[in-house]
């Protein structure tokens, strides 16, 4: 459990600590924002270990709700390798709008701008009496633009660990009726030509209450603060998040499979 955040550790802080030597005399901006993230989470089962995995998001900001700032859709294939290791991959449509600052620019821009991704992920759970824990490591290659028009794709590369708990409160399993506590914290890392001051990209904590209606549906409801480094390496957006997600799971066998254990929202 430990060797992954010494990882992250170990690579962050040469860089952290050299942002740091060459911006001291320069003056840290920090932006307050709130946003509001929406999501829709399905897993499907179609064979015995394969399931297909969707993402849907729709998020706002400012102050929650003033303006529009994300549809993001996520698909992939996962893998149950055995029952504490899964495998998942696939590809990512995220629609970004340019944050109302552009408006004030002589420059044009495009309110809306796309991005196109792969994405491959490996889940570990480790269960700890009757709470578990999960070791969730994912990649992603991303190629990305500027909102300013005609700005080209470049390509970049996320690294990204998250640590979490699902704790059970009124039973000792998940089961329908149950509600639980959920807890996690996840470090963003991006590498690539363009990434020069600011290799350290975010860092999200979060804590919710799940409720599991029955062995189909799922709700989550919580807080996240996000503290996330920009461009120039010394201004951040210290980000509150609140989260309002819906999973939901099918098994389209003809032979219907035996139940997968609890899995969490991610």
């Amino acid at each position: 459990m430990k060797a992954p955040l010494l990882f992250l550790f170990l690579i962050g802080w040469p860089f952290a600590a050299q942002s740091q030597e060459d911006s001291e005399e320069e003056e840290r901006i920090t932006a307050r924002r709130s946003e509001l993230w929406n999501g829709f989470y399905t897993k499907y089962r179609i064979g015995e270990k394969l399931f297909y995995y969707g993402e849907y998001h729709l998020r706002t900001r400012d102050q929650l709700v003033q303006n529009m700032g994300q549809i993001y859709l996520r698909f992939g294939l996962s893998y149950i390798i055995n029952k504490n290791l899964e495998i998942t991959g696939g590809i990512v449509t995220p629609f970004y709008w340019a944050p109302p600052e552009y408006a004030d620019q002589d420059r044009p821009y495009d309110n809306i701008v796309n991005q196109f991704r792969f994405w491959q992920q490996a889940l570990f759970i480790q269960p700890i009496g009757k709470a578990k824990l999960y070791h969730q490591i994912r990649t992603e290659q991303r190629w990305r633009r500027d909102y300013y028009v005609d700005s080209p794709f470049e390509l970049t590369y996320r690294w990204r660990y998250k640590i979490s708990s699902y704790i059970p409160l009124n039973s000792y399993k998940f089961q329908p009726g149950t509600y639980f506590l959920s807890v996690y914290n996840e470090v963003f890392i991006q590498t690539g030509k363009t990434i020069i001051r600011n290799p350290f990209e975010d860092n999200r904590a979060f804590v919710g209450l799940g409720y599991i209606l029955n062995e189909n549906i799922q709700f989550q409801v919580g807080y996240a603060k996000s503290w996330q480094q920009r461009a120039s390496g010394i201004n951040y957006n210290n980000r509150d998040l609140i989260r309002l997600s819906v999973y939901h799971n099918l098994d389209f066998t003809k032979k219907k499979s035996p139940p997968v254990d609890f899995q969490p929202i991610f």
